[in-house]
């Protein structure tokens, strides 16, 4: 009898921060896959708030009770490419609005031509998160109070390193 082949699902993303919103994305990937990476992916025309050591830190933070997940990195590569370079069955994308499916529509069918083998997932967050992103997140942060409104959005963990980087 054939060993069945490992379900291995990458979710990509900037994780700048890490949201509540990515968690939930995370937490149905274990449920998805057999073993998921979550990936920072590094762009280098791309200003971030945290650097790519601080958000692979809250990453592993936020996952180091999840047994099949990992987390790593990669820069200067297309994910269809890093998806390969790691031997991924499924790529993990997220939808929240009509101009996400519109550009993840896209990429899936770019994707699809590069490697047809590799199938991209799509997961729609339940209502109470469809908005939340990182940059959501970020542009909270300033006016009186933000820390009370920010802190709803992302993990205990997270939410600690948002207040020292803007101490």
């Amino acid at each position: 009898m054939r060993a069945k082949k490992q379900r291995l699902g990458v979710y990509a993303g900037s994780f700048d921060p890490p949201t509540i919103g990515h968690l939930w994305m995370i937490e149905q990937g274990v449920r998805l896959f057999d073993r998921l990476i979550v990936a920072v992916g590094v762009n280098p025309e791309k200003k971030y708030t945290f650097s790519l050591e601080t958000r692979l830190a809250m990453l592993r933070e936020t996952v180091k009770r999840q047994r099949t997940v990992s987390v790593d990195s990669f820069s200067n590569l297309y994910l269809i490419d890093y998806a390969q370079s790691v031997g991924a069955t499924h790529i993990l994308r997220g939808i929240r609005s009509e101009s996400d499916y519109e550009f993840e529509r896209t990429m899936r069918n770019i994707n699809g031509d590069l490697d047809p083998a590799i199938c991209t997932v799509f997961l729609m967050p339940p209502r109470g998160i469809a908005e939340v992103s990182s940059s959501m997140v970020r542009g909270l942060v300033g006016p009186r109070g933000w820390q009370k409104i920010v802190r709803q959005y992302l993990s205990p963990g997270v939410y600690q390193k948002l207040l020292e980087h803007y101490r």
